[in-house]
C-alpha cells in the first residue's frame, strides 16, 4: 500500500477493506461457504499461515497441518499466536510464554483463536481455503529456510533435534568466521 504521510485514518482503513474484498472475491467466498467457514475463521487461519512461512509453496501444507490437528481435536500449538500475545515480541519463545492464559494461546486452548493475528496475504487466504491433503500433524523449521513436516510425534522430535544441530553448526560457523 502507498499512502501519503498525512492520509486520514478512515481513508486508510477504507482502502484496506476495499482491497480485502477485491482479494476475497466471490470465488473465495463460495469456497469458504463450501468448507463451512466464516470469513473470520478463514482470516484467522490465514493469519497463522502467513506468519508461519514466507514460502508460498508451503502455505497450503501448513494450513493442512492445522486443519488435521483441528479434526483430531488437538491443540494448534501455533507459535505465531503466542508471539501475538507476548508484550516484548517477537523474540525466541520461552516455555513460560506457552503458559500465558489468553484465548490467543493455542497451547492452552482448543481450536482457532478468536480472531486474526495479522493481515494475511492472498496466498495465505487461498491456503486457508485450500489446505493440502496429507497426514502431517507437525512441522519445524529446517534451519535452511522452509520446514520439515512429520506425521508422528517421534518423527517430529527427530526433526527438532536435526534443527537444533543445524543451528549449532550455523552458530559455530558464525563465531569462527
Amino acid at each position: 500500500y502507498k499512502f501519503y504521510w498525512q492520509t486520514d485514518e478512515v481513508e486508510i482503513v477504507s482502502e484496506l477493506v476495499r482491497q480485502f474484498w477485491r482479494v476475497f472475491d466471490t470465488s473465495l467466498q463460495a469456497r469458504a461457504k463450501e468448507r463451512d467457514l466464516t470469513v473470520s475463521e478463514v482470516l484467522t487461519m490465514a493469519s497463522i499461515v502467513e506468519l508461519e512461512t514466507a514460502i508460498d509453496s508451503e502455505r497450503s501444507v501448513v494450513s493442512g497441518v492445522y486443519y488435521n490437528r483441528l479434526s483430531k481435536r488437538m491443540r494448534l500449538q501455533a507459535d505465531p499466536t503466542v508471539q501475538f500475545i507476548i508484550p516484548d515480541g517477537p523474540r525466541l519463545l520461552l516455555r513460560s510464554d506457552l503458559e500465558i492464559d489468553s484465548p490467543y494461546n493455542p497451547y492452552r486452548h482448543q481450536g482457532l483463536p478468536p480472531g486474526p493475528i495479522t493481515n494475511p496475504g492472498k496466498e495465505s487466504i487461498r491456503a486457508a481455503l485450500n489446505p493440502a491433503r496429507h497426514k502431517f500433524l507437525y512441522f519445524v523449521a529446517t534451519g535452511y529456510g522452509g520446514h520439515r513436516f512429520s506425521r508422528t510425534f517421534n518423527e517430529h522430535k527427530r526433526a527438532i533435534r536435526n534443527y537444533h544441530n543445524v543451528r549449532k553448526t550455523q552458530q559455530a560457523v558464525k563465531i569462527s568466521g
